[in-house]
């Protein structure tokens, strides 16, 4: 008798276990696939931002929404174009006098998305305002705007960029970029193509950590100011970039470091196995600000300049060299020629400094191959 009331009494908190955890799972609401579409039933990503919830995807056919724009409060979104790019064109529109998407939640990734024409009155424009912490964009393009991106400033935000383009981004005014990272935790911009900034720099950040490896940067025929600045400093790598600086540049410098003051806990910037052109007259190629912990390893210089500016930087292997040495600058291919003096003349570094990634183009990115010493510059001749 006691046996069977403890078999009963067993079963019965068994399944009370299981009603309630079935209960609990059903309390948090299952993420969703949500589809956009001229055809389905949400129309626009707009429709779309009004009925998300966190963890949605939002995957958006491919084609041009004209004056779309939205704010996205929803956490661990994934907003992604489906059969190619879906491009939103702000054709005088903007959501909250700031930017074609306003992005307010946490770690959200974009991929496949093209934004143009952003212009507000304050002239701070964007394609995106990342306000939330954590953004992933991946193979999408930034054109047209006032800022391609523009974040806030979070210590505890992570901004990655991967295989997408910013071109003819700014107002012209000199503080307006291509790319506008704030006073974020850490940057990471890898396999990307950024050209033709107005006035602006082709990527700026404060970010607390940079990490800028395997891209092409190349004023092309705007006027840019630098190519990379990173005014505050900051634990930083630039690493396998080609940089060009076009003729028109109002500023000599193509990478800037600490110019408004090493705010930052971290001096230490590697600069290392990058390609730099300077099309103008003159120029410095790293301008490091006074109290820099810098070392630039294994660069190649094409044109006149200096390497830099700061006499106490460590260097080695930095080499200048004439366009003969690459397969074909006009065309910005700076790969090597089986001829190039470029091989096999690096100098070793740690495994932390190397490249791990080289440029394609457009906008693309391949590991590094490891073949013996190893070459100057942004490329491995295999």
């Amino acid at each position: 008798m006691h046996s069977g009331l403890t078999r009963i009494t067993v079963l019965a908190t068994a399944l009370a276990a299981v009603v309630g955890s079935t209960t609990a799972v059903s309390a948090t609401p299952a993420a969703h696939v949500l589809r956009v579409g001229p055809d389905r039933a949400l129309e626009t990503p707009s429709a779309a931002a009004a009925v998300a919830r966190d963890g949605d995807t939002v995957l958006i056919d491919a084609g041009t929404y004209v004056g779309d724009v939205a704010v996205w409060t929803q956490d661990d979104l994934t907003l992604r174009g489906v059969g190619g790019r879906a491009h939103l064109r702000a054709d005088g529109r903007s959501a909250q006098d700031k930017a074609i998407w306003v992005v307010a939640g946490d770690r959200t990734t974009i991929d496949r998305i093209e934004f143009s024409g952003a212009v507000v009155p304050d002239g701070n424009g964007a394609g995106i305002r990342q306000e939330g912490d954590g953004l992933t964009v991946s193979r999408s393009w930034f054109h047209d705007n006032q800022d391609g991106i523009l974040t806030s400033d979070s210590p505890t935000s992570s901004i990655v960029i991967r295989r997408s383009r910013f071109f003819r981004n700014g107002a012209g005014d000199g503080y307006t970029h291509n790319l506008y990272v704030g006073r974020v935790r850490a940057l990471t911009v890898t396999g990307s193509y950024l050209w033709g900034a107005r006035v602006g720099h082709e990527l700026k950040s404060r970010a607390a950590r940079n990490t800028v490896v395997g891209n092409l940067l190349d004023d092309r025929g705007a006027a840019a100011s630098y190519s990379i600045d990173l005014p505050n400093g900051g634990a930083t790598l630039v690493a396998g970039n080609v940089i060009v600086q076009g003729r028109r540049s109002p500023n000599s410098t193509l990478v800037s470091y600490g110019a408004e003051g090493l705010t930052h806990r971290s001096r230490r910037v590697l600069v290392v196995n990058n390609t730099f052109v300077n099309h103008r007259s003159s120029g410095t190629f790293v301008h490091l600000a006074a109290g820099s912990r810098a070392a630039l390893r294994n660069n190649l210089l094409v044109g006149p300049g200096v390497l830099t500016d700061l006499a106490t930087a460590s260097t080695r292997a930095d080499r200048r060299v004439g366009p003969q040495t690459f397969v074909d600058p006009s065309a910005d291919d700076y790969r090597l020629r089986p001829s190039s003096p470029a091989i096999d003349r690096g100098v070793r570094v740690p495994a932390r400094w190397r490249p791990r990634w080289q440029y394609v183009h457009p906008a693309g990115q391949v590991r590094r191959p490891s073949v013996g010493p190893i070459d100057l510059g942004a490329y491995e001749y295999r």
